[in-house]
């Protein structure tokens, strides 16, 4: 047995829900981590339940259909929270067209859910699921956020994640658009980690369990170690996703004001 399968074989029975993330966790975009399913596939053999939380902006089934895609079996997990669903049961309740920034794919998601897009600037909010087809500049997104601002348009931000690796590539996302919108004096609702709303929404799928018996997994700093610190939960982080193998920083809980926090563990893969 390796080091790795030893760690994982100890790993304490008392937290009987595993909130793991998937980007950079799971896969790469592109196909599965070595060893990842089997990890997956263990803990729930172990009685576990396991929820894959993700900060994609689609709702739960455009999720398990690309899960299903790149290969990973619908019994590695029990359930999906993403920050997609969050978002789309918050902007069906808006009750009017909202703007959009993102891929037609995306759009075409929201709608299919019953968002409804405007085709005209006299939108009050605007949901942005990441960057257009082609147009991966924050700088060619300036001059209509300012003026979105200038407007009072509420932005809507369904992927917190500022950047992701897809299969070795970096590509930037929702919340690198969000970023600059608050920065400009915008007003924006973030949807997934490391906001509350997708962990509530994580924990209904786990039986509400009490917080020593939650566990989460992730490769985010800003997303996954913080929101899981800020929830009291215990954190496993995984260094070889979205951090390129770099150490768990030692000054993170003195910079975020988390008292002596850190994760109980930092892997580098599942």
């Amino acid at each position: 047995m390796t080091d790795r399968e030893s760690f994982w074989y100890r790993l304490d029975p008392r937290y009987r829900l595993i909130l793991c993330d998937i980007w950079g966790v799971i896969h790469n975009g592109r196909q599965l981590y070595p060893g990842a399913q089997e990890r997956l596939l263990h803990w729930r053999a172990d009685g576990r339940c396991v929820v894959l939380i993700t900060n994609a902006p689609r709702p739960a089934e455009a999720v398990q259909a690309q899960l299903a895609r790149i290969g990973l079996s619908d019994d590695a997990w029990d359930a999906i929270a993403s920050s997609g669903e969050a978002g789309v049961e918050a902007l069906s309740n808006i009750g009017r067209p909202v703007g959009f920034v993102g891929t037609s794919s995306d759009r075409a998601i929201l709608e299919a859910r019953n968002v409804a897009i405007s085709d005209d600037d006299g939108f009050r909010d605007v949901v942005c699921s990441g960057f257009e087809e082609g147009r991966f500049d924050v700088q060619d997104y300036r001059a209509e956020l300012e003026r979105m601002v200038e407007r009072g348009v509420t932005f809507h931000c369904l992927n917190p994640d500022r950047v992701v690796d897809y299969g070795g590539t970096m590509l930037p996302c929702a919340g690198a658009l969000a970023d600059v919108y608050e920065a400009m004096g915008g007003h924006v609702i973030w949807y997934g980690k490391p906001f509350r709303t997708i962990y509530d929404y994580a924990l209904a799928h786990g039986g509400h369990p009490p917080t020593e018996e939650v566990l989460a997994v992730g490769d985010g700093l800003q997303t996954d170690m913080l929101g899981a610190a800020w929830m009291g939960f215990d954190a496993i982080f995984v260094s070889g996703g979205i951090h390129a193998g770099k150490p768990f920083p030692e000054d993170f809980a003195a910079s975020h004001g988390l008292g002596d926090w850190r994760p109980t563990a930092v892997v580098e893969r599942l």
